[in-house]
């Protein structure tokens, strides 16, 4: 069963390599979405996938990389948009 979340992370997770990371967790866990940096500091991911793997990559985007400090998250359920890869955007669309 595919699970989609929407994740927006805040803190300290701008310029410590959080987009490369994830991109590199997500593929490891067969998640597909994108993530990007937003203009107020945060970062947002829309990721897709079985269930398991899901809540692993939250889990693991709640910690971030080691520069990170992640300081709030708000994560939700969203409708799947069959996302085929997973991108790293250069801002928030």
């Amino acid at each position: 069963m595919i699970s989609s979340r929407h994740i927006t992370l805040f803190g300290r997770v701008h310029g410590v390599g959080f987009r490369w990371s994830c991109r590199r967790q997500a593929l490891a866990l067969g998640v597909t979405g994108w993530v990007c940096n937003r203009s107020d500091g945060a970062v947002e991911i829309h990721a897709e996938g079985e269930a398991d793997a899901i809540s692993t990559f939250e889990a693991w985007c709640r910690e971030g990389p080691p520069f990170a400090s992640v300081q709030a998250v708000d994560a939700r359920d969203v409708p799947a948009n069959n996302a085929t890869a997973f991108e790293i955007r250069l801002a928030a669309e």
